[in-house]
């Protein structure tokens, strides 16, 4: 799903559902959990997201596939409650499409900036400097990279909580809409009593 002017989230894979959670914390009792009523699943569900018991959310994992400037990545990548693979620029060359263009200020400005940047980064590799040394003339919150996010569902919970509040950077707000659809696909049931429960 397409996020800001370059960017996008994309679910890879998941291992889990509701059902898989509540089997989990049935395990502290040494219930069954094949046969559960819908009802008292959900009211489970609920109980655990009250009194804030999530290990059994640990048993449903995320991997997510993501297109994010520098600048939402610093500010991803300090959930560290997770697993990241980033793309790196030592091995990878940056083209004209890979800086975030913000539209709260003059646009124009700013790619003539980047363009500078770009052209300066081109010339030094022309020059053969390393990519490594070359990337530093780069505006280095602005380029974008690739990274796979791999995450339990208790720590995407709490991924959301912060990146979903209205005092987080509007930027890292969008893509964390994303991710909360993506969650709400794969927990219906989660979702829904997360929401309440964080009104």
């Amino acid at each position: 799903m397409n996020v800001l002017d370059h960017g996008f989230v994309e679910l890879i894979d998941h291992m889990g559902d509701d059902l898989t959670i509540v089997k989990a914390a049935r395990t502290s009792y040494g219930g069954e959990g094949h046969m559960i009523d819908p009802a008292l699943a959900e009211r489970l569900l609920s109980t655990l997201l009250q009194q804030a018991h999530g290990t059994p959310f640990e048993h449903v994992v995320f991997t997510f596939y993501v297109r994010a400037p520098e600048m939402v990545f610093r500010q991803w990548v300090r959930h560290r409650i997770g697993s990241f693979n980033v793309q790196s620029r030592r091995y990878t060359q940056v083209g004209p499409e890979e800086f975030y263009v913000p539209n709260t200020v003059n646009q124009e400005l700013i790619r003539e900036h980047y363009q500078k940047c770009l052209e300066l980064y081109q010339a030094l590799r022309t020059l053969g400097h390393k990519p490594e040394t070359a990337r530093l003339v780069l505006p280095g919150y602005a380029v974008y990279s690739n990274f796979y996010w791999t995450v339990n569902a208790r720590s995407l919970m709490n991924f959301l909580t912060q990146r979903l509040d209205s005092h987080a950077q509007w930027e890292i707000q969008q893509y964390a809409q994303v991710v909360d659809s993506f969650f709400a696909e794969v927990l219906p049931i989660t979702h829904r009593l997360f929401h309440k429960e964080s009104v």
